[in-house]
């Protein structure tokens, strides 16, 4: 059948099972939008305020349903306005697939009104970029580029049109009636490294040697599906796990084995126990800077056993005793029924005495997040999605929230992106809208891109949105008062604007607490709520994330509030 180019994009999406999309139209993709808008009976389009809130919410989609996140963006502005929100998801492993609108093929090249190369701007970003100038290339750039996103290690991939494709016509043949979409999917499965038997077989006997065993668990375990295949692993083994921030949830938070975060804001007992141990086993983790702190040292006494589906990881950051590649939830697979039950109960002892000596604790005399938090996760039992900025708040969110299942916890991690947070809230709810959806942020991070909030209002997309308030920059503010002589430049965000105000304005609900007695009725209140609320939350603008490992120092040199009073 002969169709457009606007057409055969969006028969290539529902061929993808792709109902929802998060975008911004403007001048080079109106040929896709005025096709849309016929197919409104297919396609849920959530417009939102700005493109990098497009960006965000299509992360926070796929992270939530396990799904690709689609997004679209017209050229120039529209197009660079994705930027921080494909970088966010190439950090953290998201599939997402941007499509793009171009100048007209003619007319590239020429510094042409809103003409950027925006697949050369995205390419240190993404896993693949697309620019589609002939309309018989349409079809198969964008099958390939979803099996690009979701395949091995998830990422984002753009998709670059030039309008006049968007025009032109041809006979569209549907996928797998020519061949080429399985073609295309064996091609990309065979870069794809596996564990062999003789390295499970090692592995094995690497475990089973172990007194002491950990196991650290990344965001590869969420990805994967591998929550059950870690569980069974750690109760076989009878092995503590602490986890990253990309890793919550795929180990349940209040199992009895595990201890905690690992890393710069981990708990003392993960540090600490890591730093102890004879062997760790990395599950679906890339060591980062803020994991491992200094990598001299890091669990220098312990044999490392790395288990990941991208090669690249192996030996970059740690080196490794023994790795696995492949699928962490097929490798698990194949490697549980060779190993026999194991009792470390002197160890586990050790571990528990870690945890009685350093819990982790807060001012339960006034209102903090921590305090704020753990009322949530009382409220909901732990059952919610639960997104973040970056900052204080993204730690406490962490520490005090227990998260049971995987997709629970959506913040960005690698890339660090202030702003993340609301965006990545909506797309989460559109795309689990049985689930309770709450976005914790620092009041710095809310101004980034706390126009999204109109787009909640729009849609009456009931997200609550949390403004942890101390006005000022909360995480610098804390290296600037420990590690900067109480220099506060440029933190200080005391200016007078009333995030309720600005709340009501954008068409929410809004509520302000101020004291500790005042966060249950809140809390119930918003969970409650048929539409989008805000709860402003003032706190203190010294309260401090503890515990804190100083960058490029020991895990094991993790100190806390108490450590700090003995110094003085």
């Amino acid at each position: 059948m002969q169709l457009t180019g606007a057409q055969i994009v969006l028969e290539c999406l529902k061929e993808q099972g792709v109902d929802t999309i998060f975008g911004y139209p403007g001048g080079t993709i109106l040929n896709i939008y005025d096709e849309l808008y016929k197919q409104q009976d297919v396609f849920r389009h959530v417009l939102t305020s700005h493109e990098q809130g497009a960006a965000h919410a299509a992360d926070g989609y796929a992270r939530a349903t396990g799904k690709v996140g689609v997004c679209f963006a017209t050229s120039g502005p529209g197009s660079t306005n994705l930027v921080t929100g494909i970088a966010t998801a190439y950090m953290d492993s998201v599939p997402m697939v941007a499509i793009t609108c171009n100048v007209n093929l003619p007319l590239l090249g020429k510094d042409t009104f809103q003409e950027v190369d925006i697949a050369g701007i995205t390419m240190p970003i993404t896993k693949h970029g697309f620019i589609v100038k002939h309309v018989e290339d349409l079809a198969v750039t964008i099958r390939r580029a979803f099996d690009i996103a979701k395949s091995g290690r998830p990422g984002p991939v753009l998709v670059d049109i030039t309008k006049d494709v968007t025009a032109q016509q041809m006979e569209f043949t549907p996928s797998g009636a020519d061949g080429t979409a399985a073609s295309i999917g064996s091609s990309v499965a065979s870069r794809r490294g596996a564990a062999t038997e003789e390295t499970l077989e090692e592995a094995v006997r690497m475990i089973e040697e172990a007194e002491r065993p950990y196991l650290y668990v990344g965001g590869g375990a969420v990805i994967s599906g591998a929550a059950q295949e870690v569980r069974d692993l750690a109760h076989r083994i009878q092995a503590p796990v602490c986890d990253t921030l990309m890793g919550k949830g795929a180990f349940d938070g209040t199992d009895p084995l595990y201890t905690g975060m690992i890393g710069m804001h981990g708990t003392k007992t993960s540090n600490f126990g890591v730093s102890a141990c004879d062997l760790l086993i990395t599950l679906g983790a890339r060591f980062s800077d803020r994991v491992i702190g200094n990598p001299q040292v890091f669990a220098k006494q312990a044999k490392i056993l790395q288990i990941d589906v991208d090669a690249a990881e192996i030996n970059k950051n740690i080196r490794v005793d023994l790795a696995l590649v492949g699928d962490l939830k097929e490798v698990l697979g194949r490697l549980l029924p060779k190993l026999h039950e194991q009792r470390h109960d002197a160890w586990l002892s050790r571990i528990r005495g870690f945890e009685e000596a350093y819990p982790l604790t807060y001012d339960q005399t006034v209102l903090t997040c921590p305090y704020l938090m753990e009322e949530l996760d009382r409220l909901t039992g732990g059952s919610a999605i639960i997104s973040t900025d970056v900052g204080q708040h993204q730690m406490w969110a962490s520490q005090f929230y227990r998260y049971r299942q995987p997709r629970t916890f959506l913040t960005s991690g690698g890339l660090g992106t202030m702003g993340y947070g609301l965006g990545a809230a909506i797309g989460a709810k559109v795309g689990c809208p049985d689930r309770t959806v709450v976005n914790i942020a620092g009041d710095g991070c809310f101004r980034m891109n706390m126009n999204e909030l109109a787009t909640a209002s729009r849609y009456r997309i009931p997200v609550i949105e949390i403004i942890i308030d101390n006005r000022v920059l909360g995480m610098v503010r804390q290296w600037q008062t420990l590690f900067y002589g109480q220099r506060y430049s440029s933190t200080v965000l005391d200016d007078g604007v009333d995030y309720c105000k600005v709340a009501e304005g954008l068409g929410c609900e809004a509520i302000r607490i101020t004291k500790r007695e005042e966060v249950t009725p809140a809390l119930e209140r918003a969970l409650a709520a048929k539409g989008p609320i805000v709860i402003d939350c003032v706190i203190d603008q010294d309260d401090k994330v503890f515990p804190m490992v100083p960058a490029g120092k020991p895990i094991s040199e993790a100190f806390d509030a108490s450590d700090l009073e003995k110094q003085h």
